[in-house]
Formats: structure tokens, C-alpha cells, sequence
């Protein structure tokens, strides 16, 4: 790699960052302007059936005590709800709520755009072959993808 060349791992955050801002400005436009980047990330962490915070804060490599605050600050602007674990009763999962999902809608038509764009830059055989690349880069790089 010569010394002026970016190294792959930049040039997928650079790739990430530019989706991310994206889809904030999206979600802002659609009415959804009190979300911030921090809650963002840990927003986009929450599994279908809810998750448990020790995980998010896990996956978002935060403190537990900062994606509680996180947490807190989505709960109280409706995008997620705290309900009980069916799996322990003492254990509480973050779940996506109703204006949560309707954001989500918002966000998915921004992704959407935005890869299709990158589709016609790249053409369909580079973005398939991005695509084929990245999950299988995948494998060895996300602890929470399997």
C-alpha cells in the first residue's frame, strides 16, 4: 500500500459516516429532528424482540451508565419503551415503540437512496461484489453477527 493511500478499514468508516449523517439528516427532515447521533447508535442496536441495556451499551461500546442515560432520553421522546423480560423476570428489555418504528420507516427509505446511489456509481457488479465482500469480512470482524 503506497504511503498516500487509504488503508480498507478508513475507507469503510468514511463510507459508514456518509450513510450515517444520511440518514440522520433524513430522519430530521421527516419530523424526527430530536434524535441525536449518540442515541442514533444505540437506537440502531435494538433487536427485533427488544434487547437487554448490558448488551446495547455492549455493542454500542459505551458504559452501561451511558447508554442507560441514552436510553432514557429515547424513552421519554417515545422511540423505545422499557417492558419486562419474558425470558427473567427480573431483567428488562429496551424495545422500539411506536414512533421508534415510524422513524425506522424514515431511516429504511434514506438507507434505500443511498445505496442505490452507490449502485449506479459503482455499477451492479462492483456493489454485489462489495456487498458478497463485506459479509464475509463479516465473519471474522462482528461479535454480534452470528
Amino acid at each position: 500500500m503506497a504511503r498516500d493511500e487509504l488503508n480498507p478499514a478508513l475507507l469503510m468508516f468514511i463510507a459508514y459516516r456518509s450513510m450515517e449523517r444520511r440518514v440522520l439528516e433524513g430522519v430530521a427532515a421527516a419530523g424526527f429532528d430530536d434524535i441525536t447521533l449518540a442515541q442514533a447508535r444505540i437506537f440502531q442496536r435494538i433487536g427485533p424482540g427488544g434487547t437487554r441495556l448490558v448488551e446495547l451499551a455492549e455493542q454500542a461500546q459505551v458504559t452501561k451508565q451511558t447508554a442507560g442515560f441514552l436510553v432514557d432520553q429515547l424513552e421519554r421522546a417515545g422511540y423505545v419503551e422499557r417492558v419486562p423480560d419474558p425470558s427473567d423476570a427480573r431483567a428488562r428489555l429496551v424495545r422500539i415503540a411506536e414512533r421508534g418504528r415510524a422513524a425506522q420507516v424514515a431511516a429504511g427509505a434514506v438507507v434505500t437512496a443511498v445505496e442505490q446511489e452507490w449502485a449506479d456509481h459503482l455499477g451492479r457488479r462492483r456493489m454485489g461484489a462489495l456487498r458478497e465482500s463485506l459479509t464475509l469480512l463479516r465473519e471474522i470482524t462482528d461479535p454480534y453477527g452470528r
